[in-house]
């Protein structure tokens, strides 16, 4: 298996769809941006049709709000859906990090340490956009070397808000070496097999996105509904 695989688009409409979203989710779009088919078209050099199916595609996931009489924009980020895609994310990362614990390919294992090398570059040279790839990478290597690849596609669709929000808390704050140490302490645990040490490194993980969402919001309330 393949744990550091990308997808590629299988079409014009897909290829619009998936850098529209990824700019979206990287805040290169802003929450609030409005957003043109024509501009956008022109952009891509592809025609509005495209576009248009890609721009509902986003608005169906909540990425993007259409307005009438006003426009289409980015949506801003909604507070409740970050907390319910935490809660999700919290019970099905327990659960998988508990299977890690018990069995873990040596090839995934591989792939954890080499994500982690990586992660400590990022650090250094604090480049955002590579460290919350990474970072996502880090826990769907966790699924698939689980065999819970299914589990995390699925995850995924109730993460925009959630991941929009993580974005921008790497941005705000450069001080990534906590988040480092913590993904380098739970890939120790599950080469220990130290399942309680686990389940309570990836607690207080993503119990993190508690804290940094108040905070976030004061300091960037254009940016939240």
């Amino acid at each position: 298996m393949d744990f550091n695989h990308r997808l590629q688009p299988a079409s014009t409409r897909d290829a619009v769809y998936i850098q529209l979203r990824e700019q979206i989710l990287k805040l290169e779009l802003p929450p609030g941006t409005p957003l043109s088919e024509n501009e956008t078209s022109l952009l891509f050099k592809v025609s509005r049709t495209p576009v248009r199916e890609s721009f509902l595609r986003l608005a169906g996931e909540g990425l993007v709000q259409v307005l009438p009489q006003r426009g289409t924009f980015v949506s801003l980020i909604d507070t409740v859906l970050v907390e319910e895609a935490r809660f999700m994310r919290e019970q099905l990362e327990k659960a998988v990090i508990l299977l890690a614990c018990s069995h873990f390919p040596e090839l995934a294992m591989q792939a954890l340490d080499e994500n982690l090398r990586l992660q400590q570059a990022c650090v250094r040279n604090k480049d955002d956009k590579s460290m919350f790839e990474l970072d996502e990478a880090f826990h769907r290597i966790l699924f698939d070397g689980c065999s819970k690849s299914n589990t995390w596609s699925i995850m995924q669709q109730m993460n925009a808000h959630l991941n929009r929000s993580r974005m921008l808390r790497l941005v705000d704050d450069h001080n990534w070496e906590p988040l480092y140490e913590q993904h380098r302490q739970m890939a120790e645990a599950i080469k220990q097999r130290d399942n309680e040490t686990a389940q309570q490194l990836m607690t207080e993980h993503l119990s993190l996105n508690i804290t940094d969402q108040a905070l976030l919001k004061e300091k960037y309330p254009n940016y939240y509904k």
